[in-house]
């Protein structure tokens, strides 16, 4: 079976390349049809923008998307500066008794190196899909009016705002744990990928940073 295969992050840079198609019957085989080595630990798989395990077979014309760890209402990705306003304005309604939020910015120090500024780069039409997946989540389990979640790409400089998530509730309990739910899970699954860019070097950082 052919199919495209989009790589990301340190993936991208370690290949030289960003898309190819290569031939392969399962989502397993797909590693071992790039010819990059030994394939690193923590990798995860998506087709046609869903995670995927390794035992999928595939179809001609399948998109598969190697995914490194990642660094990891309405859900956006800017190149453009974020606006905390415009989060809360998305999720205020007359039912709401409280608005949670969450601001992550970049710090000017990280693993005892001075920081020059930040690259994100995501998988685009998924990464929204699955922060949607994540508020639906947060809507189980708390008692929520409405959740959005907006972050960057590309450059962000030093003081300049990465993330910005808000979460209104009728109660205040229910916002406050679901804003803190969402980053965490945030960080873990949705695929962006944070590059720290140092005075002398730079380095991906991975899961969960």
């Amino acid at each position: 079976m052919s199919v495209r295969v989009r790589l990301f992050a340190g993936l991208r840079e370690r290949a030289g390349w960003s898309e190819r198609e290569v031939d392969a019957s399962t989502v397993g085989d797909v590693w071992d049809a790039l010819g990059l080595g030994d394939e690193p630990e923590g990798l995860l798989y998506a087709v046609n923008k869903e995670y995927a395990v390794r035992d999928r077979a595939l179809a001609d014309g399948d998109e598969v998307a190697v995914i490194p760890p990642v660094s990891g209402g309405a859900f956006l990705l800017s190149e453009e500066p974020l606006e905390l306003g415009r989060a809360v304005d998305e999720v205020r309604v007359d039912e709401a008794g409280a608005i949670a939020t969450f601001t992550g910015t970049t710090r000017v120090t990280s693993r005892g190196r001075t920081v020059t500024h930040l690259d994100y780069e995501a998988y685009e039409g998924m990464a929204e899909k699955v922060m949607q997946e994540i508020a639906d989540e947060l809507r189980d389990r708390y008692d929520l009016c409405d959740v959005a979640i907006h972050h960057r790409v590309g450059r962000v400089g030093i003081g300049e705002t990465s993330v910005v998530i808000a979460v209104s509730a009728p109660h205040r309990r229910d916002a406050l744990d679901a804003c803190r739910d969402a980053i965490d899970t945030l960080k873990e699954r949705v695929p962006l990928w944070k590059k720290e860019v140092y005075e002398g070097g730079e380095e991906w950082i991975g899961r969960g940073s």
